[in-house]
This record gives structure tokens, sequence and C-alpha cells, in this order.
């Protein structure tokens, strides 16, 4: 019996003796994972109600549409960047690519958004182009076709360089050029559609073009410092070992300089309803997540000049939790009169993040194109390969 068999009958074994060897068990640990994910949206309903746990739940669902629509443009320009002298995968590129699997888990888990829609928009005619005066299923269709977009270009860019396009060319200029300005268009009426018209009160309520790119550059910074976390370093002697921190304090820089741009534009006394939309995200709270922001962008552009791998982690830990904060201090204070984390934000989270985690294993079945399982380069797994016959000893 190999060591593998072995391995697994002990688990076997384990599980049938205790609980937690059941759950500890990799085979069992997606259904696990999504058991303990609806427990937390179970608790959260039971404490709060469907009226209060709506906005949590829309929130804490941007944070994981954030981790495959943010990484789609960041896979598209690396990959754009490498087309003209092809190099190997980096492990961060591999992960990047291991992100986009969660497109159809994000699909899947905005089912229940559109049966909330009178709580997430009440009295909200103004939907876009004045298509119809049922939000919730004019809502649901409009989901259906930005996910059925989005996970076309998550198949197209899942695939690994040169695979079927070998050659640089027309084809990956129109490639890139094509993703790019499909899922700017997506993700600025997705922004429209999710966050700017969310809130009870309608008055409240800004509308600038502005904010999709914003939002766009929120989620493509939350994703690549998603990967810089999980990634490993690059190993081997054909492996690159790009410095991860400037491309991250880049994105960084870039998302704060929107933030800027539309405050400083739209947020002043000349547009009533966006400084209303700001003031009412300001207060105690929006204050310390600013300036948190503020120093985190300061911090990651002096640590460029002397980058190495436990800064760009640090730095990366800490885009994570901003950037989780700020989709919901995107969505929430619209019905708290305010911005504050509460438990039923955190049982949201942890049920979209455990419910997330028991789909993946299903979508990546029924997408064979997204079963990218990140192999981060030069840390393949031995066990594959038969170690070679030693000879006896004397």
């Amino acid at each position: 019996m190999s060591v593998q068999e072995k391995g697994g009958a002990a688990r076997k074994a384990a599980g049938a003796k205790s609980a937690r060897g059941y759950f500890l068990d990799p085979a069992r640990r997606p259904a696990a994972a999504f058991a303990v994910g609806l427990g937390c949206l179970l608790a959260a309903l039971h404490l709060a109600g469907f009226a209060k746990l709506a906005p949590s739940y829309l929130a804490a669902w941007t944070c994981l549409l954030a981790l495959p629509a943010g990484a789609l443009p960041v896979v598209i320009m690396i990959e754009r960047a490498d087309v003209w002298r092809p190099q190997p995968e980096t492990a961060l590129l591999e992960t990047l690519r291991g992100l986009l699997a969660l497109m159809p888990v994000a699909a899947l888990l905005s089912l229940p958004i559109p049966f909330a829609a009178a709580l997430l928009y009440p009295a909200s005619p103004e939907v876009p182009f004045g298509l119809s005066r049922m939000p919730a299923l004019f809502l649901a269709g409009r989901l259906g076709l930005y996910f059925s977009l989005w996970t076309g270009l998550a198949l197209l860019f899942a695939r690994r360089g040169g695979e079927p396009w070998g050659k640089a060319g027309r084809i990956d200029d129109g490639r890139a050029v094509l993703g790019l300005g499909l899922h700017t268009v997506i993700g600025t009426l997705a922004a429209f559609d999710l966050v700017m018209t969310v809130g009870i009160v309608p008055g409240l309520r800004f509308h600038a073009s502005a904010f999709g790119l914003l939002a766009m550059a929120a989620w493509a910074s939350l994703a690549l410092a998603a990967a810089i976390l999980v990634a490993p370093p690059d190993v081997g002697p054909a492996r690159r070992r790009h410095d991860r921190l400037t491309p991250l304090a880049v994105m960084l820089l870039v998302w704060a300089g929107l933030h800027a741009v539309q405050f400083l534009m739209l947020g002043s006394a000349a547009d009533p309803a966006a400084a209303a939309w700001y003031r009412l995200r300001g207060g105690t709270s929006g204050r310390a997540l600013m300036l948190a922001a503020a120093g985190l962008v300061a911090l990651a552009a002096g640590l460029t000049l002397r980058p190495g791998e436990n800064r760009t982690r640090l730095i990366a830990a800490l885009a994570v939790g901003i950037h989780l904060a700020e989709l919901f201090w995107f969505v929430t204070p619209a019905f708290r009169a305010g911005f504050r984390l509460t438990v039923t934000d955190s049982l949201a989270l942890a049920g979209i993040a455990g419910m997330a985690a028991g789909l993946a294993p299903l979508v990546r079945r029924l997408f064979p194109g997204l079963a990218v399982t990140p192999a981060w380069p030069g840390r393949e797994r031995r066990s594959s390969v038969p170690e070679p016959a030693r000879a006896p000893g004397p």
C-alpha cells in the first residue's frame, strides 16, 4: 500500500471515530465549509432579521465579486506585458488565474439579491434606460447578462499563456483590448446597479460614471493583494522573482487618486446629493478608515524603495483589510445613518466565504476551463514523480 493510500485510510478511520476528523478530511472540507457558511448566515438572519441582513449580505457578496472581477484586468495586463517576451508563468499569475474560478461562484451567490431588491432599492424606479418598473425582475436579468459576459472572459483568460494562442500578434492585441473594454463597461454598469442606487433614502443617491472606475480599481487592488498573500515565492532557476510590492503600490495609488478626484469633484456643496452621500459615510469610523487608507498608501510607496517578501505580505494584508471595510463603507451606511461594522456584517462575510469555499470545487467540475488550480511553478507535487531506486549499501 502506497503512502497516499495509507493516509487516506487513516483519514477515513479518523472521520469514522470523531466529528473533528470527519470535517478535517480534505475530501469533506468543501461540504464542511459550505455548512459553516450557511450556519453563519442563518445565525445572522436569526439575530438581525432579513431586513438588516440584506445590506450586509450585499456588501459581503461584493467582497467575493471583487476577487474574480478584480483579478481579470490584472491577468490581462500581465499576460499582455509578457506576450512579446514569453516567460515562464509566475506563482502570482497562476494564483490570479485561479481566482477567476470564483466568477460562477459569485453568480450563484447573487441569487438572493433580486429577492431583496425591495429592501435594498426601495422607491427606486430609476432602473437603467427606464426599461422596466419591476426592479427585482430586471435586476435579475441584468445580473444574468453581466455574469454571462464575465464568465466568458474568465474562461478566455483562465488559460495559461500560449494555450491556444502561442505567438504574439493581432489576436493577442485584440483579445486584451476586447477583454479590458468589455470588463470596463460591465464593471461600470454593475457598480451603478448594485452600489450607486442602494439605500432607503433616494435623495442620498448620486450618479457618477467615475464611480465605476473607482469600484473596479478597488476590486483589482483587493484581488492583487489577496493573490500576493496566497501565492508562494517563485523558485527554480527558470522562474522570475518579480517585485510584487511595486505593482500593488501602483494599484493603491490609482485607487486613492480616484477616491480623491471623485471627492473633490462630487463631494462639494455644488452637488447636494453627492455631498450628502459623503457626509453620511463620514463620522469617526469613516474618518478613521480614510486615515488608515492614506497611511497604507504612503507606507506602500515608501517601502518600494526597499521591497522584501515580508514587507510585501504586510502591505497586502493591510490592503485586504482596508478594501473589505471599504466595500462595506460603500453599501451599509445607506441603511444605518452612518458607517460602522456590526456582528451581522462579520457573520455575513464569514457566511459568504464559507459558501464560496464549498461551491468552488463544484464550479470547477462544471466549468473545466476554469479548473486551473495554481500549480505554483517550481513547487509542483513531487509525489507524482517516482523516486529513483537507491543503490544497496555496502
